[in-house]
């Protein structure tokens, strides 16, 4: 029996993806339609300081099995966890070792809205030359059509499901401080696997086939009588920090996993290692002091980072000592802040 395990949680990239399984029939997203092709190899620029943690990071066994889950089911991943757990990290390191390109990040706030991750229309743009075309006459009005592309882009998740060939990754980071309508308006998405784009369908019937630029500036999708939809379902991580609760109805369509906080002390010098390597030689008593104040209270592995970074920056006369920086770094974060009087 070949293996099981598409995702390893290994650091070597790998083509493993390629032997992904047919999907289940009420997730069988294929049409007739060419897939669109995007860059395997390229490198993950939206991962920025990410990169150096996707590429040390190392998944524990139950998250292996989420990950693989949700790629052979076709389903997004809700991963919820503290801050600082590498729920986010978990995208980036699916990518990388998968060969699947750059991360399509949508980052979500309180007035997020599921268009905001679909596409954008440029209407003023549009509006400017629709007026040019009217002064050429009939001619300039099929030009205008025909260009109709150039005024809209798609947005992260319009972008991923877009049909292409081998799954995107998209990243739904910190959908916990959406508004409360965004959970319940991306079921049908999730769904359909496919989203309209009302401004094409409108022109259909002059211009059937449109391009337009995706959220990676990869090439350009064909949208065919207004419709986005994809051949294979994107690989979705939605990320949350727990501050909610979701509608039943959205937490059927999810695999869901739930990282702990990292108390390994070997996990730790590996984060440590990834993201300051030259301050490796600073990180055994802060990793030390990381431990003992995580024992009484919650903590982010960014303020161990945090402190390690500190510790080998300050050297001299006038500079604290560790305990001192433990103090104001190592603070937790279920300790409520008395409001001012």
């Amino acid at each position: 029996m070949s293996e099981w395990r598409i995702y390893r949680g290994a650091s070597e990239p790998h083509d493993g993806i390629d032997g992904l399984p047919a999907p289940p029939p009420w997730r069988d997203f294929r049409h007739d339609g060419p897939p669109t092709p995007f860059d395997r190899t390229a490198d993950d620029g939206g991962a920025g300081r990410r990169l150096p943690a996707a590429d040390a990071y190392r998944a524990d066994e139950r998250t292996v099995e989420a990950v693989n889950t949700a790629l052979y089911l076709r389903r997004p991943l809700l991963v919820t966890g503290d801050p600082g757990v590498g729920k986010s990290t978990l995208a980036h390191a699916v990518a990388r070792e998968l060969k699947l390109g750059q991360v399509l990040r949508w980052p979500v706030n309180s007035k997020t809205g599921l268009r905001d991750g679909l596409y954008r229309y440029d209407s003023l743009g549009r509006l400017e030359e629709a007026g040019v075309s009217r002064e050429q006459g009939g001619e300039g009005e099929r030009r205008s059509v025909a260009d109709l592309g150039r005024y809209v882009r798609l947005g992260p998740l319009g972008t991923a499901l877009a049909p292409y060939a081998l799954p995107r990754v998209l990243l739904i980071d910190e959908i916990d401080k959406s508004d409360i309508d965004l959970p319940n308006d991306l079921l049908d998405v999730f769904e359909e696997g496919s989203f309209e784009i009302p401004e094409l369908s409108r022109v259909a019937d002059i211009q059937p086939e449109v391009r337009v630029r995706p959220a990676d500036d990869g090439a350009p999708v064909t949208v065919v009588r207004g419709e986005v939809r994809c051949l294979t379902f994107p690989f979705t991580i939605l990320t949350s920090n727990g501050e909610r609760e979701f509608p039943p109805a959205f937490l059927r369509r999810c695999v869901r996993l739930h990282l702990p906080a990292v108390d390994d002390e070997a996990r730790l010098r590996a984060i440590v290692r990834a993201h300051l390597p030259s301050a490796e030689g600073d990180a055994d008593a802060v990793v030390e002091r990381f431990l003992r104040h995580a024992a009484s209270g919650e903590l982010a592995t960014d303020q161990l980072l945090n402190a390690v970074y500190l510790v080998s920056r300050t050297s001299g006369a006038g500079a604290p000592d560790l305990d001192r920086l433990s103090e104001l770094v190592f603070q937790h974060l279920n300790v409520t802040v008395p409001a001012e009087s």
